[in-house]
């Protein structure tokens, strides 16, 4: 298996760039469409645990928008071959200080595209 090929990892890079970019304007339209449409895709986050895609799309839809900035670090996107990734990153979120957030997703590659099919978000407190 070759890990980290460079056109893949640019791939999944733009793919993430988009997460993120839609994620700060809160375009749930883009969010929906970059996780897998299926009832395996789950999303466990700060406060809620959902499995399948209809839960996940019911969540973002009745999110509030406000205090959705954030900036990340160590970003760390590994790729598997040409159809599977992970990402990885802390964020900060002014809205929490003395907190630092994480998140990871794992990327699949499908017909229309790369694709979230499970992810984790969580805040613990800022490692001193």
């Amino acid at each position: 298996m070759e890990i980290d090929l460079p056109e893949v990892v640019a791939e999944v890079t733009d793919a993430f760039d988009a997460y993120e970019k839609a994620l700060m304007s809160n375009d749930v339209a883009t969010l929906d469409a970059l996780f897998h449409a299926d009832p395996r895709t789950i999303r466990y986050g700060g406060g809620e645990n959902l499995y399948g895609f209809a839960e996940i799309m019911a969540f973002r839809a009745a999110r509030s928008p406000a205090g959705l900035g954030r900036s990340l670090s160590k970003t760390v996107i590994t790729t598997y071959g040409r159809d599977f990734a992970v990402a990885s990153t802390l964020y900060d979120r002014p809205s929490f200080p003395g907190k630092i957030g994480r998140q990871m997703q794992t990327w699949v590659r499908f017909p229309q595209g790369w694709r979230v099919v499970a992810a984790h978000v969580s805040m613990i407190d800022q490692p001193k």
